[in-house]
């Protein structure tokens, strides 16, 4: 079989490209630009496209399929080529699903915690040996690729991303790996660039609830208002099974869950990765892993890259390097490191990176999600909000939607000298981005941070 990928470069397309070789499949592939890692990676196992750009003689009559990336166009000459010849063209959801129609598939879905649970999935069905396939949105520690697809296993866990599967193909992704078995851990508004309206938001999950098959089961948060809500659609003939936070206990900075058969200290920390725990719990029960195996699994887990990971740390001080972006993400993290370090003053720091975060009407949703820390200070580039062709927003305005003693910066450099000028010792820092604050090596000044 010989399959080949238009925009090979993205990061899901150059995981999907490597998963496909090492099960045996003939790889091609093309884009117009490769950085690292992908070009690495591709370089790696020998399937790096000879040269960048589009070339219509990569697109031959004897390809079995053509894989069509997010960032490429309606327009894109390999694309029209492909057509032209009428051979079968699929969205990346779509081929996922076809490599694993056989199998249990369980997708992990919801506004915020999907790249967790899903991690805690792996995480504990790895440690107890089991063979599954698997999708994430994040480097994971021990696990090679965030993509792998095999003959022999007979589950696939897949991270059910809400955006849209192409730029043919404007269903949301987590609607074509048509699961057995799905969660959704929570909805809050995101994705504005697709979903300009809350409801138009709201929709796609309703769609994902309805088409739950008959036989198939629904985990969800219960604690989540609008998830509870959505309960009330699932079909009939589909196993509910709601989920909430579980009795746990927070002591000199440890976490620790409690059973009546006994206790399991924590790595990781804060009522939402409790409550993401307690989702996969449920996943992994119905995937036949006893509670003692899942807990002795996942008290050895220690996050997915960049939820709430430490990069520095003394006695005195912790500094965090997190995801979050979104509102509902922000605000949780933040108090979950106060919860677990309640006498330390918290700095957080935030970078509006994203579409949505960068979009005049979505910044009024930032209301208050930074309260609950001592300090609080909010970095965005205007270049960034110019080269995404958005309406210009001010420091006065970020501060405006955010409410409180927020203070903004348009100039990350800056940001980064007043936080070395000032005196850590019962501090903690927490620093949440989809980005890099511009380039900032966040575990090189972390370090120096703590060592100051």
């Amino acid at each position: 079989m010989r399959v080949h990928l238009i925009a090979i470069g993205g990061s899901a397309m150059h995981n999907l490209a490597i998963a496909l070789h090492k099960k045996g499949i003939t790889v091609t592939g093309s884009d117009d630009e490769i950085v690292d890692p992908a070009k690495s990676n591709l370089q790696k196992y020998g399937i790096l496209p000879d040269t960048e750009g589009w070339d219509v003689n990569r697109i031959t009559p004897d390809i079995d399929a053509v894989i069509l990336g997010m960032h490429a166009t309606g327009d894109n000459p390999e694309l029209k080529r492909a057509q032209e010849l009428n051979l079968k063209i699929y969205s990346y959801p779509e081929y996922l699903y076809e490599q694993t129609k056989d199998k249990t598939r369980v997708v992990i879905g919801g506004s915020h915690g999907k790249t967790t649970i899903t991690a805690m999935v792996l995480h504990a069905m790895r440690y107890n040996n089991k063979q599954f396939d698997y999708l994430v949105g994040a480097a994971l520690e021990g696990f090679e690729t965030s993509l792998h697809l095999s003959h022999e296993a007979p589950v696939a866990i897949f991270e059910g991303d809400e955006y849209l599967a192409s730029t043919l193909d404007k269903r949301p992704k987590f609607l074509l790996y048509k699961p057995q078995i799905a969660l959704i851990s929570g909805i809050a508004w995101d994705h504005v660039n697709v979903f300009p309206t809350y409801q138009s938001y709201l929709d796609q999950f309703e769609k994902f609830v309805k088409e739950m098959p008959v036989g198939g089961t629904l985990v969800y948060c219960n604690d989540d208002e609008e998830v509870r809500k959505l309960a009330e659609l699932i079909p009939a003939g589909v196993n509910r099974v709601p989920y909430g936070l579980p009795e746990y206990t927070v002591e000199n900075g440890i976490t620790t869950w409690k059973e009546k058969w006994g206790d399991t200290q924590l790595e990781i920390f804060g009522k939402h990765n409790l409550l993401n725990l307690n989702g996969a719990k449920q996943i992994c029960q119905l995937l036949d892993l006893t509670d003692k195996q899942f807990l002795e699994a996942v008290a050895s887990f220690k996050g997915a890259a960049r939820r709430l990971q430490t990069v520095a740390r003394t006695p005195q001080t912790t500094v965090y390097w997190d995801f979050a972006h979104s509102p509902s993400k922000l605000k949780a993290t933040i108090e979950a490191v106060k919860e677990q370090f309640p006498n330390r003053k918290l700095v957080a720091c935030m970078e509006l990176h994203t579409f949505s975060s960068l979009t005049k009407e979505f910044l009024k949703e930032y209301k208050g999600t930074m309260d609950m820390a001592y300090i609080r200070k909010v970095y965005f580039n205007p270049h960034v909000i110019e080269h995404k062709r958005l309406a210009p927003i001010t420091p006065t305005e970020v501060k405006q939607a955010f409410g409180g003693n927020v203070e903004v910066y348009t100039d990350s450099a800056r940001m980064i000298t007043d936080l070395k000028g000032m005196q850590w010792k019962d501090y903690n820092l927490l620093m949440m981005s989809s980005g890099n604050f511009d380039g900032v090596n966040i575990k090189a000044f972390a370090e120096e941070l703590v060592k100051a």
